[in-house]
């Protein structure tokens, strides 16, 4: 006896209508209403819990984002949870960005409580983010699937290069650029932080450094950038999903509020577990094994467009 998970598909549902059959050579399929939510949901919460628990650990350990990591587990989560292709990016993108909202408030305090977010600089780069996240979150709820995929995977392998070949203490300029090349510099991290569902430090703490900005202070002020990115693009993707067809259970739009409400206090958990290994082992060989992850994963991305 085998069982298939089926959902509707007509324009303006979403998948609270899914429905399971067990299917026998011999019988008729036999529709169970009870058991077969029951076995989705326990299914969904083990898998949102396990990516927030992962994600919280290796943002400690890595101080890059639980993002960089939640959005790739829970796209292939959602896969093998039956979320139809077409919406799966988007759902995964949606909803990493609410985790951090809720986890960057608590990181912005932290730091700002050791002097380590330069609200000057935040302050100056805040228009060009939010004018970033506005275009990044537009183009992400406008087009398929597959290219925000396609996106990830490229920014993942970019990201997995400077973590694998980047040497301590290299820098490309001796201050952080002013002017319009600074607004540039704040496009680019709004637009793609909030493409690909991460946080600022993701992109805003290599780019910092480069252009010798002090590492404390880079981490800090990219967790405080993290919020002014992820508010304005979680109520994007809400708005842009709102009519969405073949989305999950629980979902605002492209948020989906019950995987929000299990990853994001995981994540909050695990982060300072992950803070303590960094301390007790060799971060250097860490950041390479994450580095290799990252290459799998937008290597995999890519590929899985042909």
């Amino acid at each position: 006896m085998t069982g298939r998970l089926t959902r509707s598909d007509r324009p303006g549902q979403t998948v609270s209508n899914w429905s399971y059959q067990f299917t026998s050579p011999c019988a008729e399929p036999l529709p169970l209403d009870a058991l077969p939510e029951m076995t989705f949901l326990a299914l969904f919460v083990l898998a949102m819990t396990g990516t927030g628990l992962l994600g919280g650990v290796l943002a400690g350990m890595l101080g890059v984002g639980g993002g960089i990591v939640i959005v790739p587990v829970l796209f292939h989560l959602l896969g093998l949870l039956g979320v139809a292709e077409g919406q799966r990016m988007h759902v995964a993108v949606a909803t990493s960005l609410a985790t951090i909202v809720a986890t960057s408030v608590s990181s912005a305090r932290a730091h700002s409580r050791r002097g380590s977010v330069d609200w000057t600089l935040l302050k100056s780069l805040l228009v060009s983010v939010l004018i970033g996240v506005a275009v990044g979150t537009a183009f992400a709820t406008y087009v398929k699937g597959p290219v925000l995929s396609a996106i990830f995977g490229a920014v993942a392998l970019i990201v997995a290069a400077n973590m694998a070949l980047r040497r301590e203490g290299f820098s490309l300029v001796a201050e952080v650029p002013k002017g319009l090349l600074r607004q540039v510099f704040g496009f680019i991290i709004g637009g793609f932080s909030s493409m690909m569902g991460i946080g600022g430090g993701t992109l805003a703490v290599p780019l910092l450094s480069l252009c010798s900005y002090p590492i404390r202070n880079a981490v800090g002020t990219s967790s405080a950038l993290g919020l002014v990115i992820a508010v304005p693009a979680t109520a994007g993707f809400i708005y842009g999903g709102w009519q969405g067809i073949d989305l999950p259970p629980f979902s605002l739009g492209y948020v989906n509020v019950l995987g929000f409400l299990l990853i994001a206090p995981a994540t909050v958990l695990t982060a300072p577990w992950g803070a303590r290994i960094a301390h007790s082992i060799n971060v250097n060989y860490l950041r390479k094994a994450f580095a290799l992850f990252l290459i799998i994963t937008g290597i995999r991305m890519i590929v899985s467009l042909f």
